[in-house]
This record gives structure tokens, C-alpha cells and sequence, in this order.
């Protein structure tokens, strides 16, 4: 128990305490001196805490100093030093890091409703099935069975959160790349409530099925790259992907054959037409993968000498690593409605056929069908805003942490995307 009541001094601790952000120790710095250390009196006073240590912080020799205390872990010749400072040290001085954050949350109660931490942790943006918080949030349920009131002490509490410590620790600090996330939420609905008034605009009718949706449906969705969630509207209906599933299949392509090869079929500036025009650069390529022609071409770069099936269940699983496990469904009826109405996409088949511009043994019709199904791929909001993020973030899902793709295929991907654009004129 700390020897003192604890106020709103420790909330400024939490702050002052931990200003640099969380790095990994490299195994240089780890063999550099034999005992690891930090100081009480020093200039210095942040702590390494559970899991990563901080940005800045080595282990220093011992040394002795009039006032100075230093509390040191075992290490070659310095047992003696780190016996006698465990001495002289009082438990509770230096309160831990799952201690510094249950007295912000508790604001001086001796225990926090489960409902407030969760309350909390939504308003820095993170969600309580975020997979990063699953021990946190698997260890909290069992945590309340055993408690009568649905409120955790400081020792439960440390219990619950000392796995995701790191995480949460960086959330309350407002260390994310968007500090103040309820402001900014409440900019996006302001945005969103403003946008819901207007009616302009058609239902695509190019494809039978796609003109059957509803013109009132309207939601956004956002995820950052440090995995922070926002919804509001109608972001749970699943959607066909469409074009936008063009950027994505090149991004594959990019990951499984590099650059060179994919730009050995496909070109890469505007053409400045319809994204559906029979039409391709003075090298006899389409000009960009953001188009129909360069799209097609594309397809029949993702695993070449494979089964449509084995193709669809590889881009599926692709597709779902780069939504973090989130919804990521086919409709059957838009893809035979695709298939039925596809002519203009057979034609540039057919054209880009008789210029050669598949890889060599590609079957034109099974190209197409893999292209229509993968346009026929759906999402949510929710999902597609992960998709997003994660081309955002580097290749790196934000809410997995799992590498997707290649460094190479996100700096390609969004290059095109900013350059060529995604639909007509591209």
C-alpha cells in the first residue's frame, strides 16, 4: 500500500514520469553494463516498466553520490549495491505503471467501476475487442465473476491490465496520432450529419444488382494507424468493393512479383480517359492498374499457373489480413450479374489479347471470371476503413500488427492512387 493518499500529484506523475515514446531495447545495450538501473533523484526518473522500456533509457554503472539513490537489478558486481539499495527502499515510493494509470482512471476512489475503465478506454479511441486487448479484456471478464459489485482495486486492476500495460499506457497518455480523439469524433459526426442532408448523386446502374441499393444508406467509418475507431451511420451493411478493389489487387501483385515484373504488363501514368476505354500507351500496356484494361492485366499476375478457386481463397485471404479478421464476404449474385452484363469487359479482354498483353499461357475468360469475382468482393465500413489503414500504416495492420504487405507495394500503391486516380480520367 503506498504510504500516502493518493491525489491528483500522481495523475501529474503519470504525465511527467513518461514523456518519450515506448521503444525496444536493442541486445547492444542490454550487454553494455551488467546491472540495470534508473534513478530517484536524478534528472531523469522515468521508469522501464513492464514490458518495452522507454525511449532514452539505458543502464548506467552504479554510482555513488551524496543523495543519490539508485535502484538496480542483479548484475555482475553489483549484487552487493543492488541488495543494499533494496534496503533502503521503501515499497510503494515508485508506483508501477498499472498503479500510475489506475489512480487516473480511479480520480482518488479506492476502486474503479468496470463500466468507467471501458468508458475511458473508448475515448482514446480503442475498442474493447481490439485483438491487441485481448488478454486485457479476457483477464477482465474472469476478473468481475469473482467481484460482487463490478468494481476492480488497485490489485485487481494491475492484474487485468499488466499484459497490455504498454498499449494502455500510450492510449492515456495521448499518445496516439490523434491526441484528442472524442474532439476529433465529434468533428467527423458534425461532417457526417452536415453531408446526410444531401440527395444528389445515383445508385450505380451499370450492373443490375448494384441498382438495387438503397440511396439512403449512408455511414462513415475510421480507423487510424494506431488502431483507433470511430463510427457513426449505417457502417455495418456490407458493400461490393468494385473499382476500389483495383488498388488492392496491385498491391498484391506488387508483394508477390516486385516491381519490375508487374511493370513489365502495366503501365503507370494517367491515361486521361474512362476508366473503361478500349485504349493502351504507345508500348501496346495499359496505362495504369487503376483502369479496367490495367486491372485485367493485374488479375492474371496474382498466382499465375493456379485454379480460380485456389486464386479467389488466396486474394480472400489476403483480403482479411489486411482487414485485421474483420467482415470480408462474396456476393454470389453480383458476380453473376457481372459475368451477365460484362461486355465492355470482355471486348478490352479480347483487345488486350490480340495486343499480347497477358503473360504468356494466360486463359483470357478465366481471367475475367477471377476479375469479376474479385470485384464482387464485399466489406463493410468498419473493415474497409482498416483495409485503409493498413496501407496508411506501412503495410502493418493496425489492430493485428501483423506485416501484410511489403514496404515496396504500399510506396507503389499509393503513388499510383495519387497520381492516376481511381476511376475516370485515370
Amino acid at each position: 500500500m503506498l504510504p500516502f493518499r493518493p491525489t491528483v500529484a500522481l495523475k501529474e506523475l503519470f504525465q511527467s514520469q513518461l514523456k518519450r515514446p515506448l521503444t525496444r531495447t536493442t541486445a547492444a545495450e542490454v550487454k553494455a553494463a551488467p546491472a540495470a538501473c534508473f534513478s530517484t533523484s536524478g534528472p531523469d526518473r522515468r521508469s522501464p516498466g513492464v514490458g518495452r522500456p522507454f525511449t532514452g533509457w539505458r543502464s548506467p554503472q552504479l554510482i555513488r553520490k551524496p543523495g543519490f539513490r539508485g535502484l538496480c537489478s542483479k548484475g555482475d558486481g553489483h549484487g552487493d549495491a543492488s541488495r543494499d539499495s533494496d534496503k533502503r527502499r521503501k515499497p510503494g515510493i515508485l508506483p508501477s505503471l498499472e498503479d500510475l494509470l489506475f489512480y487516473t482512471i480511479a480520480e482518488g476512489q479506492e476502486k474503479i467501476p468496470a463500466h468507467k475503465f471501458t468508458t475511458a478506454l473508448k475515448s482514446t479511441g480503442l475498442r474493447t475487442g481490439d485483438p491487441r486487448l485481448k488478454e486485457c479484456m479476457e483477464m477482465l471478464k474472469m476478473t468481475l465473476k469473482t467481484t460482487s459489485d463490478g468494481a476492480l482495486d488497485r490489485h485487481l486492476f494491475k492484474k487485468c491490465v499488466q499484459s497490455n500495460i504498454v498499449l494502455l499506457t500510450q492510449a492515456f497518455r495521448k499518445k496516439f496520432v490523434v491526441p484528442d480523439f472524442q474532439s476529433f469524433s465529434a468533428h467527423i459526426d458534425d461532417l457526417y450529419e452536415n453531408a446526410k442532408n444531401l440527395s444528389g448523386g445515383q445508385v450505380a446502374d451499370y450492373i443490375p444488382q448494384l441498382a438495387r441499393f438503397s440511396p439512403d444508406l449512408w455511414g462513415v467509418a475510421l480507423c487510424t494507424v494506431d488502431g483507433q475507431r470511430h463510427t457513426v451511420g449505417d457502417t455495418k451493411v456490407p458493400f461490393c468493393l468494385q473499382s476500389c478493389v483495383k488498388p488492392l489487387k496491385y498491391a498484391v501483385a506488387v508483394h508477390d512479383h516486385g516491381t519490375e515484373y508487374v511493370h513489365r504488363f502495366i503501365g503507370k501514368e494517367p491515361s486521361g480517359l474512362r476508366f473503361n476505354k478500349l485504349f493502351l500507351n504507345e508500348d501496346d500496356k495499359p496505362h495504369n492498374p487503376m483502369v479496367n484494361a490495367g486491372a485485367i492485366v493485374c488479375t492474371s499476375l496474382i498466382k499465375q499457373g493456379a485454379s480460380n478457386a485456389e486464386k479467389f481463397d488466396y486474394m480472400m485471404n489476403f483480403m482479411n489480413k489486411l482487414a485485421g479478421n474483420e467482415y470480408v464476404g462474396f456476393s454470389n449474385a453480383t458476380f453473376q450479374s457481372e459475368r451477365e452484363s460484362g461486355d465492355r469487359n470482355f471486348a478490352i479482354g479480347y483487345y488486350l489479347k490480340e495486343k499480347k498483353c497477358f503473360p504468356e499461357g494466360t486463359d483470357m475468360t478465366a481471367i475475367l471470371d477471377f476479375y469479376f469475382q474479385l470485384c464482387s468482393i464485399e466489406v463493410t465500413c468498419e473493415s474497409a476503413s482498416v483495409m485503409a489503414a493498413t496501407l496508411a500504416n506501412g503495410g502493418f495492420c493496425p489492430i493485428t500488427g501483423e506485416r501484410v504487405l511489403s514496404p515496396e507495394a504500399v510506396r507503389n500503391t499509393l503513388s499510383l492512387m495519387h497520381s492516376c486516380g481511381m476511376y475516370d480520367f485515370s
